[in-house]
């Protein structure tokens, strides 16, 4: 196969600190669709050490997925101490990651889903500045996100909704942002625009002159799970009326709310020294293999301009059907195939039912 070419294949999860795991996952299931566990342990979380106030914590997560398609989330809920809330309503503008964006079959449809089942819509649907239907709804520990049309789809299994197809992230400048995204191939743009976005009136600091930069990535998505996780988006945002707070000021890595952005690669190494090149070198790296339960990875992180944890993973073993004991090398592949459809399919066997 010749020497693997370095890359970021784009978003593989979005990371979510909580209190209750298994609340938050039976809402996810509900409402997301993202039934199949990928991996569900708990254990120490000494990688961490630099943001959980130099201690090692231990913690409870699992990485769940819809196999509709869309990206996964990984649930995070510390055993070492209780997951607390910021001491402040944050809003749009102030930094960190604010958004978390859920692909849907029908826009409108899901819309009557969340209203009959009484969940927390934040507005109505609206478009957003490319034209795209979309709302709001909160979860049950106050995160936001956005649910937005989707036309990538790898299986059907009558749920409304997909899986995670991207994120928006506050920051301090614009600019020096969608730089350093562009080191993550994030370097197309969708739109650019200065305004008070009539999407967001329904929002926290929605009714604020806002900058908002939407970004994808210009070469096609690849990797074992691309067919599933399929394409996504970084949406920058940036506060002008205001001076923005930090979200996860004086907080730690697990307490409540978006805690990273996770982006699957290939050829960690490699990747690393162009990110320090460009002045964001790893703060923790796991080396070679760290074990999540049965799943084994390597995984760095790295910070954005303004701080906001960036996870990156390179997978070497993952299981398809872990109650057989059936687990695929992925190191080992050409990092641009994807996996054949009736592997990625048997994940299926990994469902939790309710």
């Amino acid at each position: 196969m010749g020497k693997i070419l370095k890359r970021v294949n784009g978003i593989q999860h979005i990371g979510v600190g909580n209190a209750d795991l298994e609340g938050t996952w039976k809402w996810y299931r509900k409402f997301f669709g993202t039934d199949i566990s990928m991996f569900d342990s708990v254990a120490e979380a000494p990688l961490m050490n630099v943001y959980t106030k130099g201690k090692p914590i231990n913690k409870h997560a699992a990485m769940i997925l819809n196999l509709q398609g869309g990206c996964a989330m990984e649930l995070v809920e510390p055993k070492s101490f209780k997951a607390r809330k910021p001491d402040f309503i944050p809003q749009l503008g102030d930094i960190g990651i604010y958004i978390t964006q859920i692909k849907v079959k029908n826009v409108k449809a899901s819309y009557d889903f969340y209203i009959n089942n009484e969940a927390k819509v934040l507005g109505e649907i609206s478009k957003t500045p490319d034209g795209r239907e979309t709302f709001f709804v909160e979860d049950p520990n106050g995160l936001i996100f956005q649910i937005v049309p989707g036309s990538q789809w790898f299986t059907n299994t009558g749920h409304h909704s997909g899986g995670v197809s991207g994120c928006s992230i506050g920051v301090t400048n614009i600019e020096k942002s969608v730089k350093f995204w562009a080191l993550l191939g994030y370097d197309k743009i969708v739109f650019d625009e200065t305004a008070v976005f009539g999407d967001w009136h329904g929002l926290p600091g929605g009714n604020e002159r806002l900058h908002r930069v939407l970004l994808e990535q210009s070469q096609p998505n690849g990797g074992g799970f691309a067919e599933v996780m399929g394409t996504t988006t970084v949406e920058l945002f940036q506060s002008l009326d205001r001076e923005p707070r930090k979200i996860y000021k004086g907080r730690m890595w697990g307490d409540t709310g978006f805690v990273h952005v996770g982006m699957d690669v290939k050829n960690m190494h490699d990747l690393g020294d162009i990110l320090a090149k460009n002045g964001h070198g790893f703060t923790c790296d796991s080396s070679s293999g760290l074990h999540m339960g049965k799943t084994r990875v390597h995984c760095t992180y790295i910070e954005d301009p303004d701080g906001t944890l960036i996870e990156l993973i390179e997978v070497y073993k993952i299981p398809i059907m872990e109650k057989w004991g059936i687990f695929l090398d992925v190191h080992k592949r050409d990092p641009l195939k994807p996996l054949p459809r009736f592997m990625l399919k048997s994940m299926r066997f990994n469902r939790r039912k309710d």
